[in-house]
């Protein structure tokens, strides 16, 4: 059964030591997304239409929301170390022209430098202390990353990074998604809402963000529910109720495939640092 050995929140965003013998649906991430295998055991990745295998002298390194997902071996659980790197913080530590922490390549091979970094940003998470000081580890880890995606290719200017979220009808029904995550009436009344057919809206929304809206909601509905964990007494019967789940069990489901484990179990290791 997939479970969390450790969580830590922080300005950076998170980083998370998972054990998983379950796959992850296609879902996304605001953030700049590493995932590195620490087991003998392989992966499979998949971000957007590309597939590879990740395992110990590779990693995966997916931009802020590209669609992707997660399939381990049959059979066979992995330990790996996923982190969630928010772009304005490794703006801010490092100086990088590019603001959206958009990575070159998606497999990166790992060199011995990273591998050590990563062996001592597990020690550290898997210590006993209540501060973790991880940032200086994950700025390190994360430019090796970034540096090593782009090498042999030309990044893009800051004006090609730049999404184009032009139609109004786009940017209403995000914030109507926001505010309709508990009372909503699904996203084919959402397009009539906003004023379009259904095949209208999803092809405008893809084109223009990148995922469909389907994995825009979840992702909203991922990240309160770990707010809630994280900040709230709330349990985790309450959470489902407020973001609009029939029972405790669904939402377990749902957590479960676009974060990995259960909600008790994340609850029960995450730290801020």
């Amino acid at each position: 059964m997939s479970s969390a050995l450790a969580v830590a929140h922080g300005y950076f965003g998170r980083a998370a030591l998972y054990e998983l013998d379950r796959s992850i649906t296609t879902h996304a991430h605001r953030e700049g997304h590493l995932i590195f295998m620490l087991g003998e055991n392989s992966a499979t990745i998949t971000v957007g239409d590309k597939m590879f295998e990740c395992n110990q002298t590779t990693a995966a390194a997916i931009s802020p929301w590209a669609q992707h997902s997660f399939t381990p071996k049959p059979n066979e659980s992995t330990l790996c170390l996923v982190l969630y790197i928010k772009p304005m913080w490794f703006l801010e530590n490092t100086g990088s022209s590019d603001f959206a922490l958009s990575f070159g390549r998606s497999k990166l091979k790992i060199s011995p430098e990273t591998s050590d970094l990563l062996h001592r940003l597990i020690r550290l998470m898997m210590s006993e202390s209540l501060e973790l000081n991880v940032e200086d580890l994950l700025i390190d880890l994360t430019s090796r990353c970034y540096s090593a995606s782009w090498a042999g290719r030309t990044r893009p200017t800051d004006l090609q990074s730049v999404r184009n979220f032009s139609d109004f009808r786009v940017r209403r029904s995000q914030q109507l998604m926001k505010s309709y995550l508990c009372d909503h009436n699904g996203l084919d009344a959402l397009a009539c809402e906003v004023g379009l057919s259904r095949p209208h809206f999803f092809k405008l929304f893809k084109r223009q963000t990148g995922v469909t809206p389907n994995v825009y909601f979840n992702t909203l509905r991922s990240e309160r529910a770990i707010d809630d964990l994280l900040s709230t007494d709330k349990t985790v019967t309450d959470i489902a109720h407020d973001l609009g789940f029939a029972s405790q069990a669904s939402f377990t489901r749902f957590f479960s495939l676009n974060v990995g484990i259960s909600p008790t179990d994340y609850r029960r290791v995450a730290r801020v640092s």
